[in-house]
């Protein structure tokens, strides 16, 4: 297509195309804004709607498919023609990988291409996986949060395979961007569904130990106690009493800087039971920024005192938070 692009050749004058007769796209008799499309696309198009009025199931109708799609990558109707046509022919789909992977390029957030890429997949099994491993892991290295190709990859190592690396590949991309909140989440997904790793509580421990040392070096990222508390989902008594996560919270406060996320998982865990002793008091106390500020006996209080100064954007919550949560009998 790339050489058609650059010397387009007007379908009318190819033979292969010489017995159809266009159909035009119908605005209506007075359209208020009519489009002006380039004249390669308007024919493109005049061509595919005869081709697709008629059901041609050809060659040549996936050829103008292809082309098409080089016009316009976003039209569900050409993609989804295109896989009745792949389906009457019995093509060998490994070119379709390829022509998506093309497409992606330039247009990779395309919900069509991603649709057409999963059905593809689909019809090749496991013969896929490493392939589509490879091809997701290209897109997230051009942009890591790329919802489209985190989802695809979810949905081929569900379906068709390939957990054996997968931790590992969070490790990498956490080393390279411990705020990557899109790997975080990818992380859990592999120690919660891999069938190799036995689940949330058989990997909880080593998984909190590598939360923590996370929390130590970058305190203010918030995915990583995020993270934290998620290992502990519907488990709220032994995240209470796991002496590593009130340590790793006073360890933090103690640092006086990015204590926003250690005040507000603090809170959580007084929520749940837990008994901060003198030393989260001290440590709290000496976060105040204002000996203004009166003081409170009740850690939680001061905690919700704190958070509406350090965290200003989300003052009125900690406010509310107070009144809801600790206010006296």
């Amino acid at each position: 297509m790339s050489d058609e692009e650059e010397r387009w050749v007007p379908l009318r004058n190819r033979a292969e195309f010489s017995d159809v007769i266009p159909v035009e796209q119908d605005d209506g008799p007075n359209p208020v804004v009519p489009i002006s499309y380039k004249e390669e696309f308007r024919e493109t198009m005049d061509y595919f709607r005869a081709l697709y009025k008629a059901d041609e199931r050809s060659l040549r109708a996936l050829h103008l498919t292809s082309i098409a799609i080089e016009f316009n990558p976003g039209n569900y109707t050409v993609w989804h023609f295109r896989r009745l046509v792949l389906e009457a022919l019995d093509r060998d789909l490994r070119s379709e990988l390829a022509l998506t992977e093309h497409i992606a390029e330039g247009s990779s957030k395309n919900y069509q291409l991603w649709h057409h890429r999963r059905w593809v997949a689909e019809k090749l099994g496991t013969s896929a996986t490493s392939e589509e491993l490879r091809f997701t892991k290209k897109i997230l290295s051009i942009d890591a949060k790329h919802y489209h190709a985190w989802s695809h990859r979810q949905w081929v190592l569900q379906a068709l395979g390939g957990w054996e690396e997968e931790l590992d590949y969070c490790n990498q991309l956490l080393e390279e961007d411990i705020f990557n909140n899109s790997a975080w989440n990818q992380r859990y997904f592999v120690i919660t569904r891999s069938p190799f790793l036995g689940g949330l509580k058989p990997m909880r421990e080593s998984e909190v130990c590598y939360t923590i040392n996370a929390i130590a070096s970058r305190p203010e990222n918030e995915s990583s106690w995020r993270y934290l508390r998620g290992l502990y989902k519907d488990d709220d008594s032994s995240w209470v009493n796991n002496p590593q996560i009130s340590s790793v919270c006073l360890e933090s406060l103690k640092a006086k800087t990015n204590c926003v996320f250690a005040l507000s998982t603090l809170l959580d865990l007084i929520s749940h039971g837990f008994q901060p002793n003198q030393e989260f008091t001290d440590a709290v106390d000496a976060l105040r920024t204002s000996e203004s500020q009166p003081r409170d006996i009740d850690v939680a209080k001061a905690a919700c005192v704190v958070l509406q100064i350090f965290d200003p954007l989300r003052a009125n919550y900690w406010k509310w938070y107070e009144s809801r949560h600790f206010q006296k009998a």
